[in-house]
């Protein structure tokens, strides 16, 4: 079993940056595919980015392509989202997930969820 913890989040200006962070426990995340996702008001839940056990392998949304960086430091058991040129349609909650070690982006494949970090961004 894993646990997965979101920081990071808050209230930031359009055009801003923000880094959330995904702090696993319970056992290492180093074998496993890790996503983020986020969710707002009234919308399903949806997928934002991926990255491989290894970090070769990184998938994005078209929506936050160019924008959005996904990354991992194994050694610290977590992974990181860094977010720039920020959007108000980037505002929603935002969820750490974990997958099996196959690289998957699909939301029915992650097994471990975080409880989501809000990110606000104004215009």
């Amino acid at each position: 079993q894993v646990q997965l913890v979101e920081s990071g989040g808050g209230l930031v200006q359009a055009g801003g940056s923000l880094t959330l962070s995904c702090a696993a426990s319970g056992r290492t995340i180093s074998r496993n595919t890790m996503g983020w996702f986020r969710q707002a008001p009234g919308k399903e839940r949806e997928f934002v980015a991926a990255m491989s056990w290894s970090g070769a392998s990184t998938y994005y949304a078209l929506s936050v392509k160019g924008r959005f960086t996904i990354s991992r430091d194994n050694t610290k058991n977590t992974v990181y989202l860094q977010m720039n040129s920020l959007k108000p349609e980037d505002t929603a909650a935002y969820y750490c997930a974990a997958a099996g070690i196959t690289f998957v982006v699909r939301r029915n494949d992650y097994a471990y969820w975080g409880q989501g970090t809000q990110v606000t961004v104004s215009s």
